[in-house]
């Protein structure tokens, strides 16, 4: 029986779409590294939110691991390369959360613009203070997205029908939506936008984007808006543009660093600062996005392990073969000249049905179909093979 450890509080619907399919199923909120570096050595299947890193440390102790679900968007908490080489093909889900995460920004928006949230601290100290001074409507005001990917995109229609104009910035190019424009360089994109919000990955490209050279750039009382990684931004540098005054307000729901578990202690330089808005990584925690990512990465792992496919994968080759009631294998190998002919060589004199192979990066995968039963003396000898890291009967 496949032993499968959901953490971080996944949604109770992909545990049940995994118990219903007979795997056993264990739920914990969350595992300090070295309990989860021993406590995976007998999992088959871990499933993360952004809470959970899974180290190379992690990740090489994992001596039963198949596949590693992200019941997210963000795979950075994940090795992935080491992932990779240890033929460990990794699944998230990139679309599910991302109308929760632009109707969150188009709100800081609004909150922003009206200065809301001191306005709601104001209130509850008993101070009425009623002012039209410096708050606006976003009509006609100018957001630039940096990164048009499926947030970035969502968020784009969405302002679109409020008004307003849309410019983007991503180094991959992109069908445009709407009235959107393309903008040929993040300092003109800086330069133009009255909002400024972010939509990228962790990379060393998106590490402190804003940063000490180009805060500046924005244009004065503007507003900076953070809901994608919290290294993405130098909020030291932003702290200091807020008190100043040349920010007009910012709203962020990721920090550099955070925190593993709730708590009353989280200290950082944003707190305090005029007209900010921060939330606690809360951008995709709504109930429709839950229900919809566990559902979407439940059924990823279950195809998987079932059928071998990996479509979805971000760290795998994406194959796929119609479920056709024949014998079928999967190897995993290292990406090697003569790896799937070696493979070959064994199956001699065995009728291949359907066969598929496809590489990226370190690995190799491929899909096998016989007319037979695969022998057990067969299987050893592919796993003897030396470019093979692993070699499962479905």
């Amino acid at each position: 029986m496949k032993r499968i450890l959901l953490l971080n509080k996944i949604s109770n619907i992909a545990s049940n779409i995994l118990k219903e399919k007979g795997y056993d199923v264990e739920e914990i909120n969350q595992l300090n590294p070295d309990v989860l570096k021993e406590k995976i050595k007998d999992i088959h299947v871990i499933g993360i939110r952004s809470k959970t890193n899974l180290t190379k440390e992690i990740l090489e102790n994992a001596n039963k691991l198949l596949a590693i679900g992200h019941f997210c968007i963000g795979t950075d908490q994940t090795d992935l390369d080491c992932a990779n080489r240890l033929g460990i093909p990794v699944f998230n889900s990139p679309y599910e959360n991302t109308r929760s995460v632009a109707e969150l920004v188009i709100g800081y928006m609004i909150m922003l613009s009206r200065k809301i949230g001191d306005k709601n601290n104001e209130m509850h100290n008993g101070f009425w203070n009623k002012t039209s001074n410096n708050c606006n409507e976003l009509r006609e005001k100018t957001l630039g997205i940096v990164g048009y990917g499926s947030i970035g995109t969502q968020l784009s229609q969405l302002a679109d029908i409020m008004g307003m104009k849309v410019i983007f910035y991503d180094i991959v190019p992109k069908l445009r939506y709407n009235n959107a424009k393309r903008v040929n360089t993040f300092n003109e994109l800086l330069a133009k936008s009255d909002f400024v919000s972010f939509h990228v990955p962790i990379t060393n490209l998106t590490k402190n984007m804003i940063n000490k050279n180009n805060i500046m750039m924005m244009k004065k009382g503007s507003y900076l808006i953070n809901a994608s990684r919290g290294k993405v931004i130098d909020i030291e540098i932003v702290s200091e543009a807020l008190k100043k005054g040349h920010l007009g307000g910012a709203a962020f729901d990721v920090y550099p660093e955070e925190p593993t578990k709730n708590t009353k202690h989280f200290i950082n330089c944003l707190q305090n600062c005029p007209n900010t808005i921060l939330t606690p990584h809360m951008g995709g925690s709504t109930e429709e996005a839950q229900i919809g990512i566990g559902i979407d990465v439940a059924n990823k792992i279950i195809n998987y392990i079932e059928y071998g496919t990996t479509l979805g994968s971000v760290n795998f080759p994406e194959v796929n073969l119609p479920v056709s009631g024949r014998t079928r294998f999967v190897n995993i190998h290292k990406n090697e000249p003569g790896s799937l002919k070696s493979i070959n060589n064994i199956l001699k004199g065995i009728n291949i049905s359907n066969q598929v192979l496809s590489t990226h990066k370190d690995i190799g995968f491929t899909i096998i179909e016989l007319d037979t039963n695969l022998k057990d003396d067969i299987l050893n000898k592919i796993n003897s093979l030396e470019c093979t890291i692993s070699t499962r009967i479905l």
